[in-house]
């Protein structure tokens, strides 16, 4: 009898790894789909079958999951990467193609054009920053003349912060849009640029199964005018009223982008103007947030996921109450990682969920500027907001490291 698989198109540093465990608790067989399944390291220590194809190719796909059928008998198909959304739309046309649960991929497409997205936000009367798409340098000064500084400029595709910006000044602007045509950043075709007003204030993030919001994370950044996570915290700190204020937002975003199946993460700045849509992401969010929501309230989105992208029933009942919170241990400096330590001694202290180290000793480190920067974070969970964040700070306060700057 052929055993029973779920194929996984590329992977993720972030939520890979646990997709992987979650398949293999539900007593399937994760196999993994790749363009290059080396940059995924945790693929070799969890013996999964891993297998090279373009995943840019839906024909190349499509043959790969034909032939793996007679061996297989492939329950579910689902997907992401780091730095790239349209997987998932790639991911919902296989379903489609093998009869299987999935995203609607035209609805996924359109979501990850964020231009394309902004508009049909704009038209549904969902607060957004003013925003305006470039295509060169005198665009970009046009739009900002527009909107006046400060200004985010950010590429119209792309996840993680990649190429996100603030510009507080006419210097700020010009090397970024500099770096941002130049070849340093990669486009799959001709350049486009948002330019958006920098909507000012507290962050929050909406984590959404289907329709049902089912926690909102707030978060703050290091490194700017970089976007670059510094703490999250599940849930939010936030009054009824300012809760129900977003989760009616959400919904409104799902219903104008055509979204709803699956996960969808939805980022939100509380402005003057109340809670603004910074970004609206058609997947899981790729950090901490799937393992803060399982120590907060019990809910394990990824799971859950899982089970809607095999046809069966998902449960997303609280089972309890508490707070947990992730610390991102961020570098000040390019260079070689010469050491670092007291990882070990944190994970003991009470309270401490997870501690994980991302890089080893002699690692050449560069910033991006973006998620790709943390090497290593810390998660505590309690009862209390300010028991947890005492607990994540006696734990962070033991690692230390030490980088080398070159030249």
């Amino acid at each position: 009898m052929a055993r029973s698989a779920l194929i996984l198109v590329e992977g993720h540093r972030g939520n890979g790894l646990r997709y992987v465990q979650a398949i293999q608790r539900l007593g399937l067989q994760p196999i993994t789909l790749a363009a290059d399944p080396t940059r995924y390291d945790y693929l070799a220590p969890e013996s999964v079958e891993a297998i090279r194809v373009d995943t840019d190719n839906l024909d190349a796909l499509i043959h790969e999951c034909s032939r793996l059928n007679p061996t297989y008998d492939i329950v579910g198909i689902t997907g992401f990467t780091d730095l790239d959304e349209s997987v998932y739309a790639t991911v919902g046309k296989l379903c489609r193609h093998f009869g299987l649960p999935g995203p609607n991929p035209a609805s996924i497409e359109r979501c990850c054009d964020k231009f394309t997205q902004r508009q049909l936000l704009a038209e549904a009367g969902v607060p957004i920053p003013a925003y305006r798409l470039a295509a060169n340098a005198a665009d970009v000064q046009k739009s900002t003349a527009e909107i006046g500084l400060p200004v985010i400029l950010k590429p119209a595709a792309g996840s993680g912060s990649s190429g996100v910006r603030l510009c507080r000044n006419a210097d700020e602007l010009a090397e970024h849009t500099t770096y941002l045509l130049g070849e340093k950043h990669l486009w799959q075709s001709s350049p486009r640029i948002l330019v958006e007003e920098f909507a000012q204030g507290p962050f929050y993030s909406a984590d959404i199964m289907g329709n049902e919001v089912v926690g909102i994370e707030a978060a703050d950044f290091d490194c700017p005018p970089h976007f670059v996570f510094r703490e999250c915290i599940f849930p939010a700190p936030l009054s009824d009223d300012e809760y129900k204020h977003i989760a009616d937002v959400s919904l409104r975003c799902l219903q104008a982008l055509d979204l709803g199946w699956g996960p969808t993460n939805i980022e939100f700045r509380w402005t003057k103007r109340g809670p603004v849509v910074i970004e609206v992401n058609p997947r899981l969010p790729g950090g901490a947030n799937p393992k803060l929501a399982l120590l907060a309230s019990g809910v394990d989105l990824i799971k859950e996921h899982l089970k809607l992208v095999i046809g069966q029933e998902w449960d997303l009942r609280k089972r309890h109450s508490h707070v947990a919170a992730a610390r991102f241990l961020n570098p000040d400096r390019d260079g070689i990682l010469d050491w670092i330590d007291g990882d070990s001694r944190a994970a003991t202290i009470p309270g401490v969920a997870e501690v994980q180290i991302y890089v080893g000793p002699k690692t050449l480190i560069v910033r991006q500027g973006d998620h790709r920067d943390a090497i290593g974070h810390v998660i505590a969970v309690s009862d209390s907001q300010p028991q947890t964040e005492a607990i994540l700070q006696s734990a962070v306060d033991l690692i230390a490291w030490s980088i080398t700057p070159i030249g």
